[in-house]
């Protein structure tokens, strides 16, 4: 299986190891229900986002590849804590494992 690497501005690719994804978390909402206008610091980060680019997958213990469940484009839903956050061209990126991918939709 090749390796799915995602494409970053000004050229720059982002290419997971193993069982990582990375992910482009979804914009956080700007007002309430009610048309209240929310401050960046009252905004809370959404746990959704697409999946932009996927390893090669889990290495089982008699060293074959367990391909991920996860594919690029695919929304999820994710661990509020999981992962870390990167910066790569002016773009903000997730890189965290596919086990702390809670859903798919």
């Amino acid at each position: 299986m090749a390796k799915k690497a995602a494409k970053a501005s000004k050229g720059a690719r982002i290419v997971p190891l193993g069982d990582k994804v990375v992910l482009k978390r979804e914009v956080a909402e700007s007002t309430t229900a009610g048309g209240i206008v929310l401050p960046d610091s009252a905004q809370d980060k959404p746990q959704r986002g697409e999946v932009v680019a996927v390893g090669d997958g889990h290495v089982k213990s008699d060293g074959t590849k367990l391909p991920l469940t996860v594919k690029e484009g695919d929304r999820v839903i994710f661990s509020p804590y999981g992962g870390d956050e990167i910066k790569i061209g002016g773009e903000e990126y997730l890189l965290l494992r596919e086990s702390d991918i809670l859903a798919t939709y």
